[in-house]
């Protein structure tokens, strides 16, 4: 293995040849750039922040484009940002429009759940002064926010991909419009320690490659929601071609023979560039010592593919769904050594703290085993890569609602937000069963209801 020096040399050069031949690292490496590029741009977004006179920031993005600024809304303490990466008809019913500012946030502008909750939005606010767009230059999104006149379009430079774009325009546009010296967040970026980062990153490889792929996040109760941007950069960047890291964050102490523990040190929020820029060297690192490219996602899009097939034929077929109360007992007797829990919970937000007491039930009835929660359809832009991709370690539980949620309207869009979450978890659930996984699907009225 080459050492650490030589390795951060090697990423800083571009060095494509430390991934697979076609990797799309040619792409991707902008991020490495982003923090000194966004420190000479902190003053001209710290002006147009202030010039944004709103109660709330209603973000509407997926993945890459909603998770870093999930962290850095909550680290902050903030209520003015309301991240809105969900299609779950109650969630979106309830989120605050009146004197909001809304950014609408995706990379490739194609995204299916942005295009939907922008027309949600646009039809009961169809103001272009109240939205922005953060969004690759050239997409359909771009062209959009210029033809309706919207208040501001930043067009974030291609080379980034998703889930490392936290210190570039989709980060830090929601940073500073939350309050965040956004100059302080790129300096505590140049500043990380990069050298320890690499040395994370072969630490993860190679844990992995001795079977302790489960890289345990120990995250601080304030900064919890750090796990979710950690899990998806891991997840989907690993994740792929029989093999991965595992990320599962807590803040928890968590062991296991198949653990690689990592405690996160982290105090303040200013601190966040530091943990950002750290965590996606030591992911490409890992990407490096498995063998594999950390900056494709070639499972990513099956969903995709089955939620539109599905969408096609209307209306939704029938789904069996087993008792919730024999979840449990159906897992003790599906959980092999080494496998861990995927809980997929298709429901409305708000349910944070009943997921990770379920999260807790479910390992320590399983002896300890690594158990991960996620929102549907948030992790199907993160961690759904691993699911399908990643080593056949997943044991899936499916949680849907008994009866939807709400009824709620797409506009220009032959059928609604209970109709769209729906067909996203059938086509999960299909391609899980295309990849032999193993996954059991339930319909609750309440997280209670699992036994």
């Amino acid at each position: 293995m080459t050492g650490s020096s030589e390795l951060l040399r090697r990423l800083e050069g571009r060095d494509a040849t430390l991934w697979p031949d076609g990797n799309v690292s040619a792409t991707r490496l902008g991020w490495l750039d982003s923090p000194a590029r966004m420190r000479n741009e902190a003053k001209d977004l710290a002006a147009w922040a202030r010039s944004i006179d709103a109660d709330r920031i209603v973000l509407l993005g997926m993945g890459g484009s909603s998770l870093g600024p999930e962290v850095l809304r909550a680290a902050a303490g903030s209520d003015r940002l309301v991240v809105l990466d969900t299609t779950d008809p109650a969630t979106v019913a309830s989120t605050p429009l009146g004197n909001s500012f809304f950014l609408v946030s995706s990379k490739s502008g194609t995204t299916l759940e942005v295009q939907t909750l922008l027309a949600y939005c646009w039809e009961r606010v169809p103001d272009p002064s109240r939205y922005a767009a953060i969004t690759d230059p050239g997409t359909p999104l771009a062209a959009l926010a210029t033809e309706r006149g919207f208040n501001r379009l930043f067009e974030n430079p291609p080379d980034i991909g998703g889930r490392y774009s936290v210190l570039s325009y989709f980060g830090l546009v929601p940073a500073a419009l939350v309050g965040y010296e956004v100059a302080e967040l790129c300096e505590s970026a140049l500043d990380a320690e990069r050298d320890a980062a690499v040395e994370r990153g072969i630490a993860m490889g190679e844990a992995a490659k001795e079977g302790r792929d489960k890289v345990t996040v120990v995250v601080p109760e304030r900064f919890r929601q750090f796990g979710l941007w950690v899990e998806q950069l891991i997840a989907e960047s690993t994740g792929k071609h029989g093999t991965g890291c595992v990320p599962v964050p807590t803040t928890d102490v968590e062991h296991g023979p198949d653990r690689h523990v990592i405690g996160l040190e982290l105090t303040d929020k200013s601190e966040l560039g530091d943990q950002f820029l750290s965590w996606e060297i030591a992911t490409a690192v890992a990407g490096h010592v498995l063998g594999i490219d950390p900056f494709d996602e070639p499972n990513v899009t099956e969903s995709k593919q089955n939620t539109a097939k599905v969408l096609e034929h209307l209306p939704l077929p029938d789904m069996a769904t087993d008792d919730p109360s024999t979840v449990t007992a159906w897992l003790e007797g599906h959980v092999r050594p080494k496998d861990y829990v995927s809980v997929q919970a298709y429901l409305p937000y708000g349910q944070d703290d009943a997921l990770g007491r379920l999260r807790r039930v479910l390992r320590d009835g399983l002896g300890g085993v690594a158990v991960t929660c996620g929102y549907g359809p948030r992790f199907l832009h993160s961690t759904g890569q691993l699911h399908k991709g990643g080593p056949d370690e997943v044991v899936a539980v499916q949680i849907v609602p008994r009866t939807p949620t709400a009824d709620v309207a797409i506009p220009d869009h032959p059928y609604d937000f209970g109709t769209l979450i729906a067909a996203q978890a059938i086509g999960d659930h299909q391609s899980l069963l295309d990849h032999g996984r193993r996954v059991v699907r339930v319909a609750v009225d309440g997280l209670e209801d699992i036994k």
